[in-house]
Parts: C-alpha cells; sequence; structure tokens
C-alpha cells in the first residue's frame, strides 16, 4: 500500500496548489467568505480524507500480521526486515516505514498500538502520535460483521512541502461489513471485502490554532482485477444529498458537506493511481467539484500505458455566480 499512499499524497499536494491558483481568481463574492477560505477549507479536507485513508492502510497492514485477530492459523509470513518478540507486548517492526506496531494479546480489550516515529522516509510528510486499535476478546476480523475501536491520539501530520500540519484525535469504528481479509484477494476472489469507517468525533486541529470535529462515513470495497481494486464511497445523507463522506464545520467555523458524487476508484494494475470518480466539497461560499480519470482534453480513459498521464478537471462555482474551470494532470 506505500506506493498508493505516495500517489496520493502527491496528488493532494498538486490539488490544493490548483485550488489556490483557482481560488484566487477571484478576490470577492457575496457571501462574505473569500475564495482563498474556501481554497484553504477544500485543502484541509482533502488532507483530512488522504491521511485518514492513509492511517487505515497501516491499520489493514498491522492487523494483517496478527493471527489472534485475523483468525487465521497462523500469522502469514511477514516481509523481509520484519521482526518480532515474545512477551505480552510483543513488538512487531512491519512495513509501515515510519512507525513501530506494539500487539498486546493478552489483556481484554487486545490492543495494537501503531507508533509514529516522525522520520520523512515517504519524502511527502512527517507523522508523530499513535493510533490505538482495540479489539474484544473473541472478536475475529475476518468474520463478517466484526467492528473493532480505532483511536487516534494526537496524530500529527505535517507536510514537507510547506510545514503546515494538522492534528488528528478521536475514535473511529472500523467494520468488516462482508467478511473475509485482504490477504485472500486474488484472481478467483468474487466478491469483494467492503469495510466501513465512521467516526462521530474527530477532532482535527489545524496549524492556525482552530479545533473543529467532523464526522466520517465512509466505505471501502476492495476487489480484485489484475490487482487490487479499490472503490471508496460515502454513507451519509442529509435528506436531499446521498453519498455524504465527510461533514462538519471547518476552521472558518462554516459548515461544510464532502459529498463522494461518483466512487473514487484506485488500481493496483494503474500505479496506485486514482482511475476513476468525482468528489463536491460545498459550503456557504461556494462549491468545488473534482473528476478524477481523465485525459487532457477532459475525457475519461482507462489505464495509462507506460508514462501515460491521468488528469483531472475542476470547476469552481462561487455563490455570485461565477465559474471556473481546470484541467491539469495528477
Amino acid at each position: 500500500m506505500k506506493m498508493r499512499n505516495f500517489q496520493r499524497l502527491m496528488m493532494a499536494a498538486s490539488l490544493s496548489g490548483l485550488l489556490f491558483a483557482a481560488c484566487t481568481k477571484n478576490n470577492n463574492n457575496s457571501s462574505g467568505t473569500s475564495d482563498q477560505d474556501l481554497q484553504t477549507q477544500s485543502d484541509d479536507e482533502t488532507r483530512v480524507s488522504t491521511e485518514t485513508d492513509a492511517a487505515f492502510d497501516d491499520i489493514n497492514t498491522a492487523m494483517s500480521t496478527e493471527a489472534s485477530v485475523t483468525g487465521a492459523s497462523q500469522a502469514p509470513t511477514l516481509r523481509s526486515g520484519v521482526s518480532v518478540t515474545g512477551g505480552n507486548n510483543d513488538t512487531v517492526k512491519t512495513s509501515i516505514c515510519d512507525a513501530v506496531v506494539t500487539v498486546d494479546t493478552v489483556d481484554n480489550p487486545r490492543t495494537i498500538t501503531i507508533t509514529y516515529n516522525g522520520s520523512n522516509c515517504l519524502l511527502t510528510r512527517v507523522r508523530t502520535g499513535s493510533i490505538v486499535i482495540s479489539i474484544p476478546k473473541g472478536t475475529i476480523w475476518a468474520q463478517a460483521g466484526a467492528h473493532v475501536s480505532v483511536s487516534f491520539n494526537n496524530l500529527k501530520i505535517v507536510r514537507v512541502f510547506d510545514s503546515k500540519y494538522i492534528t488528528l484525535n478521536g475514535t473511529h469504528t472500523y467494520t468488516n461489513v462482508s467478511g473475509g481479509t485482504l490477504l485472500s484477494l486474488n484472481a478467483n476472489s468474487t466478491t469483494p471485502i467492503v469495510h466501513t469507517i465512521t467516526s462521530t468525533d474527530m477532532s482535527i486541529t489545524f496549524d492556525n490554532g482552530a479545533k473543529r470535529s467532523w464526522n466520517i462515513a465512509r466505505q471501502r470495497s476492495f476487489t480484485y482485477n489484475n490487482g487490487i481494486v479499490i472503490t471508496e464511497t460515502g454513507m451519509h445523507s442529509d435528506g436531499s444529498k446521498d453519498g455524504i463522506s465527510e461533514w462538519g464545520t471547518n476552521r472558518f467555523g462554516t459548515s461544510f458537506e464532502t459529498q463522494i458524487a461518483q466512487p473514487l476508484v484506485v488500481a493496483q494494475s494503474c500505479a496506485w493511481q486514482m482511475t476513476a470518480g468525482q468528489v463536491v466539497v460545498t459550503n456557504s461560499a461556494g462549491a468545488i467539484t473534482v473528476t478524477f480519470g481523465l485525459n487532457a482534453s477532459g475525457q475519461s480513459i482507462s489505464c495509462p500505458i507506460g508514462s501515460g498521464t491521468y488528469y483531472f478537471q475542476l470547476v469552481w462555482s462561487g455563490s455570485g455566480g461565477k465559474t471556473y474551470t481546470f484541467i491539469l494532470p495528477y
């Protein structure tokens, strides 16, 4: 999953730069909220969503190597460079390049703790803080409906290129809706593995000191087609709009919603790039719609060959009726 995380982080950096270019073209709008505020909100949401996904990739990695969690007869063979030491708290060095994982298989609930060490192994971010996965005794993650509690504890992510940071706290419920494990996905798999991520107390502290609480409701479906394919959708409805994945109050105290209008698709066979999907971020200042998986003309394309490049189209619609459209690579 490391390549996917790197790709999406780079995409987020490109997107935030484009949002800034788009929104600074119009310095005023009738809502009383500056376009730069709209850009900042969009950047915040992109980062929180991307980093939350990256954290749950790490959570999957940590849980998949623990037999007492997965229900496997024995833990899968660990990758090169991984070591395990015995005792009630087993320290596991996993393929998470900037973290150490500690597993407690004795207490109830059992816990898996991911502690980030502040290294810059992906060259895009620096993470500190921890994530604690709590697994009630008797819970087997491979069983349909199994759920665990995931606590983010002062998980601080600093973006290297501009030193901007966010700090995440709060509790998530992570549910294996379908049952099964990601390790079992292969060319013979016929049904998807479906996970959901929900939270009603996701606390984000921004680099300006503002602290806000967000809600999260996302579903991730894992299938196999020449490699793993991840399809992400929103699960919340506000009564008039479905597919909402995040909602709450932004750093400026303004309510917002993020809708996954078209499922976001990431394919291993396409170098873990996002090959399709559309996201709409709305608040009182307007809406930004971003469509992925396009060519330079704005048309949907299949997986690029060789050095082929995907493009996204960004459409910004302000409350004053002004609209800007851009198509750029990611």
